[in-house]
């Protein structure tokens, strides 16, 4: 195959990781919508907020559809915004990641954004935290509000960004990159390609299984990687 038109980065923990500061914004968040503390926790990883939301509402034995979600995903922004220099002192960028974005907003016919399971002020709030907005185009991402199907949202930014560039080309010259199995399937589902990085808690050996067209330890080797989306993904692990 050759190279990609269209990279789409998933955001936490594969380009950044939030130190424990997300959780506790989220419990805040679940607090201010519901007026009950959050006791009970779902699995969030590969996970839309949407989606988390209806479950921890069921996890309380409350009826989500009692609860709007843009209420919801206005207190999750308001707590980043508030919380902003915590984030800032208890995350970081994951190494290679700037390096990474920087490097490939060089290369010619290649656009990239993310496909995040944040709400899309989240996701720009926690990129700009750690100086890794400047690369994205974020118009052309997906987001929560946009389906709690995450290869509803592969296929939602492959659409903006085609009708953006005014350019045809199959979504199989659009490259997921993501740290969990949810993340290579949603590629997969939709019909694009996934590279898998084992940056969060899936091993390399879970996001091979998921089917990944290639599997990476983390995104340092900036010349590699790039050289991956220029040329195509030939290989299977690192």
């Amino acid at each position: 195959m050759a190279g990609y038109r269209l990279v789409l980065w998933d955001v936490d923990h594969t380009l950044i990781a939030s130190g424990g500061v997300g959780g506790s914004i989220s419990e805040e968040a679940f607090l201010k919508v519901t007026g009950h503390r959050q006791e009970h926790h779902p699995n969030v990883s590969g996970r839309t907020e949407r989606a988390i939301l209806a479950e921890s509402c069921r996890l309380h034995g409350l009826d989500p559809d009692e609860y709007h979600f843009e209420d919801y995903a206005d207190a999750l922004a308001e707590g980043y915004v508030r919380r902003a220099g915590e984030l800032r002192e208890r995350g970081h960028a994951l190494p290679g990641a700037a390096s990474v974005l920087d490097a490939m907003a060089k290369l010619d016919g290649v656009r990239q954004t993310v496909v995040s399971g944040n709400v899309r002020r989240v996701a720009e709030i926690k990129l700009q935290v750690f100086g890794l907005d400047r690369r994205i185009d974020f118009g052309i991402g997906a987001y929560a509000e946009d389906s709690d199907v995450r290869a509803d949202l592969v296929r939602t930014a492959y659409g903006r960004a085609t009708t953006a560039d005014g350019l045809i080309y199959g979504i199989g010259e659009a490259l997921v990159v993501g740290d969990t199995p949810s993340d290579i399937e949603a590629a997969h589902q939709a019909g694009a390609v996934a590279l898998g990085v084992a940056t969060g808690k899936s091993s390399m050996a879970e996001l091979r299984e998921a089917g990944a067209e290639a599997v990476l330890a983390d995104l340092t080797g900036t010349d590699r990687l790039v050289g991956m989306i220029r040329d195509g993904l030939g290989v299977q692990t690192s």
